[in-house]
């Protein structure tokens, strides 16, 4: 028995155990969303195992380049000593990692947390280490067998570069072939059946002007569980009227469903038939929200449009899946663009044939993988004889094409996280404290305006964080971003990951959890907010808030 694990012992790279623990040190810090111990863990064992695969890589690149390798006491005194100051520096980081946590938590109105419980994230960790390891060692005797079959009857360097490429191509169809899939399997039919179920708190309307109403073009069942909930939420005239002390209007919505019809153009072609059947073009305005991938539009803005114009606003929107954005993603990343650019051509090319005097103002809007779609659904060509009045989009993902062109050429001195975009004629960014109305040039006619916290990891995911500092990390931080957050290869980038995965697990007003007044802001903003004062909008503000917080 000694011997066997005097083996196994042997059998770690010094290197890679040095590695291993300071980017677990490296872990605890914190980044932009808090971390439960049972996340940490995970993400601890993660970085265990990258750092000590790069550092067994490193060991085998020195090794085939045949340099110099120290032994006998010099080398057991250095690594003695590095292992000492490596073990040294994750247990300060253990005892640490709740002030961090604290710090970060207070930054979001969140209470402290006693403790991190350290043997529990250390206990996570060594079991996701151990079975990422084994999935090493796994490839690696998986190399060497073929190498070694391979070099009976090719060159050695050859037969190796063979073998690499061969058991690399084994791991990625097993991987994303068998597990990938088998997953996404599982996860579609949950989240199918999530969308088909019927909940007590969306009933069937029977208005006529809704959706799903009798005479509606649309069946209640169709619409999905996220478009029943849209068409069933509040508020209505009565709430609204009561909200804002003055008359208010029905406000409409048209909802299509995945089920509603079987192709995208059908179901696009429905989602206007509905809109021209109930009056939406009759109103002072007319919004295309883009929903996310699971169809959910968000109420918190829902809702402040909707009271901002007391109810003199038609919403469409059209489900192009019922999968969680991320998935939708990685599932079809083309089918919610192909669904945005249907919608947006059959109401863009309706609402352009109205009489301009007329006709309603047409604005777009979508939330995270909704605001994506949304600005891919129309090129320049397509409406600059004729443009819509303006877009509103919240939390842009980071890939989103418009954002990333802006925030690169945004002005000089201005934070990557809420930046200025030449004299904000046209285009503004805003976050939590209202940024709207501090640029030196007035609106023009046509307007785009940005809402994203700096604690958004679904806008501030950096890819090449892997290797380089991002942007938005350079001082000054936005506001609910730690200060201890500090950057480090590779650790950063897998914690970015992880805070896209927990991004919606943040209090209102943070991370990807978008709040009513600053939807709000945003509105007012793009529409003008007529009728209302400043004055009028911080008491709408408050008498919102004091509705939400009035128990039952």
């Amino acid at each position: 028995m000694r011997k066997l694990v005097l083996s196994f012992l042997s059998s770690f790279t010094g290197l890679g155990l040095i590695l291993g623990t300071l980017f677990f040190a490296a872990s605890l810090t914190p980044s932009l969303v808090p971390r439960s111990p049972v996340v940490q863990g995970v993400l601890s064992g993660v970085c265990l195992a990258a750092g000590y695969g790069i550092g067994v890589l490193f060991r085998a690149i020195w090794l085939a380049l045949q340099l110099p390798v120290p032994s006998g006491a010099a080398l057991r005194l250095g690594r003695g000593a590095a292992v000492g100051l490596s073990v040294a520096a994750a247990a300060v980081a253990l005892w640490q990692a709740s002030e961090w946590q604290n710090r970060l938590r207070a930054l979001m109105d969140l209470p402290p947390v006693e403790g991190v419980r350290p043997l529990l994230v250390a206990g996570v960790a060594l079991v996701v280490f151990a079975l990422l390891l084994l999935l090493g060692r796994l490839f690696r005797v998986t190399l060497a067998t073929l190498s070694g079959w391979l070099g009976r009857r090719v060159p050695g360097p050859v037969a190796v570069i063979v073998a690499l490429i061969l058991t690399a191509a084994i791991f990625w169809q097993v991987g994303n072939g068998v597990i990938a899939g088998a997953v996404m399997r599982t996860l579609d039919g949950i989240y199918a059946r999530l969308d088909a179920a019927f909940e007590e708190g969306s009933p069937q309307p029977t208005d006529p002007r809704k959706t799903g109403a009798p005479g509606s073009l649309l069946t209640w069942e169709g619409l999905g569980r996220a478009g029943r909930e849209v068409v069933a939420a509040a508020p209505d005239a009565d709430a609204i009227a009561a909200l804002t002390g003055g008359a208010a209007m029905e406000p409409l919505r048209v909802y299509v469903g995945l089920n509603s019809a079987a192709t995208v153009a059908e179901r696009a072609q429905l989602a206007l038939d509905e809109m021209i059947r109930i009056g939406a073009f009759e109103r002072s305005t007319v919004v295309i929200a883009t929903p996310t991938g699971t169809g959910w539009l968000d109420p918190e803005s829902q809702q402040a449009v909707e009271y901002l114009l007391r109810g003199d606003v038609a919403t469409v929107s059209v489900q192009y899946s019922y999968l969680a954005s991320w998935l939708a993603l990685l599932a079809d990343p083309g089918y919610g663009i192909e669904t945005a650019r249907a919608v947006f051509a059959r109401v863009y090319d309706h609402w352009r044939s109205l009489p301009k005097e007329t006709r309603p103002k047409l604005y777009l809007h979508g939330l995270s993988l909704g605001s994506f779609n949304s600005d891919l659904s129309h090129d320049l060509f397509q409406v600059i004889g004729d443009p819509y009045d303006g877009a509103f989009w919240t939390g842009p993902p980071f890939p989103s094409r418009t954002w990333n062109s802006v925030t690169a050429d945004r002005n000089a001195g201005t934070p990557f996280w809420l930046p200025a975009f030449r004299d904000g004629s046209v285009i503004r960014f805003t976050s939590q404290d209202n940024k709207l109305d501090d640029a030196p040039a007035p609106w023009g006619p046509y307007r785009v305006i940005y809402l994203q916290y700096a604690s958004d990891a679904v806008t501030f995911f950096d890819p090449a964080a892997l290797w380089r500092k991002p942007a938005w990390m350079q001082p000054p931080v936005g506001p609910d971003v730690s200060p201890d957050l500090i950057w480090v290869p590779v650790v950063t980038f897998l914690q970015l990951g992880i805070d896209i995965a927990m991004a919606t697990t943040t209090p209102l007003g943070h991370g990807h959890v978008y709040r009513f007044d600053h939807y709000l802001d945003g509105w007012a903003a793009l529409t003008d907010a007529p009728g209302w004062t400043p004055a009028g909008l911080a008491a709408l503000k408050a008498a919102f808030a004091a509705q939400r917080a009035a128990p039952g």
